[in-house]
């Protein structure tokens, strides 16, 4: 065979091939919405078809006898059956796996779980199962975390309804006894009214603190200050509560570390775990903090002699609204500290946490270290 016959057969293999594909390529279109396994058979269809057209036009071109022109048409039309057989077969077991795979996302418009259908599937399919059954993990933990907040939220309206009504009320008895002229002493009744009053006006600035926590909107002002002087400052402050509970306020291990927070807000953090620590604690009782450097940053503890908080509630100490059991629970107490606590550290890139130790519960503030 000469360079030119080989030349010439290449040729008219190749237009009969580019005449089965544009033909099959016009089939492919007008069925892109129908099945996989249909798309496919016309793959199979297309690749024998444009074997034979290229063969036939070899043929004519070679002037081919008719004996050999048949026994290659019977070879390429059983060539052809066998690959609609294999192209059907792989079809139908990929759209099975596809309906499968259909079947169980459903389950996440019902609020299940996905679970990956049973059998073997192609690579594709195994991933996407994979990347659904993340997904599914990741949407239960949302719900679960949706709900939790919706539970707290309720708890947080009813105990704050209740919290409100019941300084109201008294200022509302006090108000009248005072404009009726009936208070034996009216000076005492201004004095609890002003303590009532700075009592509601507390419980707002809570709310307030904590909404703009919830909405992000917390705007902080980093500088560069010492934890000694933080823990010092927060110490003096809660001594004349501590005084007058009879606590003894203890300050040992506070190491003069550096760290980049916001002043304010940060003696906001230690002011609410010195006074939940007081309120909880005993008479005679000893309340110690302490801040020490750490491979995670500065850790600043307040220990405190409650008598330790129960296992089941240690998850939910920093959840709006919790107050524990009714024999830990301050009369003035709205369960928002230790949540403006957990806000405002978490803002500061950094964690809170509570475990028992004996005799009571220790509160940890970790923060990360100032940048040199």
């Amino acid at each position: 065979m000469t360079t030119r016959d080989f030349l010439l057969i290449a040729l008219f293999a190749f237009l009969g091939a580019v005449v089965a594909g544009l033909l099959g390529a016009g089939v492919l279109w007008l069925i892109r919405r129908r099945s996989l396994t249909t798309s496919l058979a016309v793959v199979a269809a297309v690749a024998v078809t444009a074997m034979l057209a290229g063969t036939l036009a070899v043929a004519r071109a070679m002037f081919l006898s008719a004996h050999d022109l048949t026994v290659v048409t019977m070879v390429v039309a059983m060539a052809a059956l066998v690959s609609l057989a294999v192209a059907l077969l792989l079809g139908r077991w990929v759209v099975a796996g596809s309906r499968a795979l259909t079947a169980a996302a459903r389950s996440f418009g019902d609020g299940g779980h996905f679970a990956a259908p049973d059998g073997s599937a192609n690579a594709e399919l195994a991933a996407l199962s994979r990347e659904l059954a993340s997904t599914s993990a990741k949407l239960a933990t949302s719900r679960d975390r949706e709900r939790a907040l919706e539970t707290s939220r309720r708890e947080l309206v009813a105990w704050i309804s209740h919290d409100l009504r019941t300084p109201l009320a008294g200022l509302r008895a006090m108000s009248e006894a005072l404009e009726d002229g009936v208070a034996a002493e009216p000076d005492r009744y201004l004095r609890q009214m002003r303590t009532e009053v700075e009592r509601l006006n507390d419980m707002v600035g809570d709310l307030f603190e904590l909404s703009r926590i919830h909405a992000g909107a917390l705007a902080l002002s980093p500088s560069r200050i010492s934890m000694y002087d933080l823990v010092g400052d927060a110490l003096a402050g809660a001594d004349a509560l501590a005084r007058e509970h009879g606590v003894c306020l203890i300050g040992d291990r506070i190491e003069p570390v550096p760290v980049e927070v916001d002043g304010k807000e940060m003696s906001r953090v230690l002011s609410n775990l010195l006074v939940n620590a007081i309120h909880r604690t005993p008479s005679d009782g000893t309340v110690a903090v302490a801040a020490e450097r750490s491979h995670d940053g500065v850790v600043v503890s307040v220990t405190d002699g409650c008598g330790g908080i129960p296992d089941d509630d240690l998850p939910r100490v920093f959840d709006t609204g919790w107050r524990g059991t009714h024999a830990r629970t301050p009369p003035a107490g709205a369960g928002l500290g230790l949540a403006i606590v957990r806000g405002i550290v978490e803002a500061h890139r950094g964690q809170a946490a509570v475990r028992n130790v004996p005799g009571g519960c220790r509160f940890e503030v970790t923060l990360p270290l100032a940048e040199v």
